[in-house]
């Protein structure tokens, strides 16, 4: 409450109204980043042939199309749902354990998606945006949302756990090296990297949440569950209304 307090203000963003504390904490962040994340990503991707490096990227995108399968599947999204777990058995088995992105050359389409997709599109709202230590932008749905993507880590399942620290480490190294340019791009045009940071990400999880369709922002926002619902009723009842106007042969009745 301290910290939305100082916050508060006639420039306040009503989205992060902890701006302060995440200001903080983003200071940290980019601090081991340029200390320690950086130089060793930079470092990965000099030193590892790009064919490499896109096969790890592949893999751990490959243990990611199996968790998306099951909250495209909770979102009632059977299309998204079936090209996700298509992907992730092509993939494992005809792609060398996901080394290999065979699914995109057969144009089977990735949908990735989380749980705090899931809360998202059953209506739960995002909450403050926060910057969590290490882990960087999220919100308090996001959040709340990262012990069950924790639960649903193929990775989180190794046993051993010298091995499994070893592929999350991995995993941290090239999503950062993946992110390169990207950061590089942010510094150079940036004035203030945390706002362009945080609009950024705020508006690519609304986008996301509503399949690249979020409404305008003069309109009543609906959760994307709800939306579903509301055109389903609209093709019943346009549907029922062409039975109507059209009628049936034996409908007719004749006149006195």
């Amino acid at each position: 409450m301290a910290l939305a307090g100082c916050a508060s203000g006639p420039g306040a963003n009503p989205h992060d109204p902890l701006e302060p504390f995440n200001r903080g904490v983003y200071q940290f962040n980019d601090a081991v980043d340029a200390a320690v994340v950086k130089p060793v990503a930079t470092t990965y991707q000099d030193v590892l042939p790009a064919p490499v490096r896109r096969g790890v990227r592949n893999f751990f995108a490959n243990l990611q199309d199996a968790w998306s399968g099951v909250n495209n599947a909770l979102q009632f999204k059977g299309e998204p749902a079936a090209n996700s777990f298509m992907r992730f058995g092509v993939n494992t088995f005809l792609g060398l354990g996901g080394i290999l992105d065979v699914a995109s050359e057969m144009r089977i389409e990735r949908h990735t998606k989380d749980f705090g997709h899931t809360l998202g599109y059953w209506g739960v709202a995002p909450g403050p945006y926060l910057v969590l230590p290490l882990l960087g932008p999220s919100t308090l749905r996001d959040t709340a949302a990262l012990p069950v993507d924790a639960q649903g880590d193929l990775v989180s399942g190794i046993e051993h756990i010298p091995t499994r620290n070893s592929v999350i480490l991995v995993r941290l190294v090239d999503t950062r090296a993946s992110l390169l340019g990207a950061s590089s791009m942010l510094e150079a045009v940036a004035l203030d990297k945390y706002t362009f940071t945080r609009d950024a990400y705020l508006q690519r999880r609304r986008n996301s949440i509503y399949d690249g369709n979020p409404p305008d922002d003069g309109e009543v926002e609906k959760s994307p569950v709800k939306q579903d619902i509301s055109k389903v009723r609209e093709r019943t009842r346009a549907w029922v209304q062409t039975l109507k106007e059209s009628g049936t042969t034996g409908d007719e009745k004749a006149k006195p």
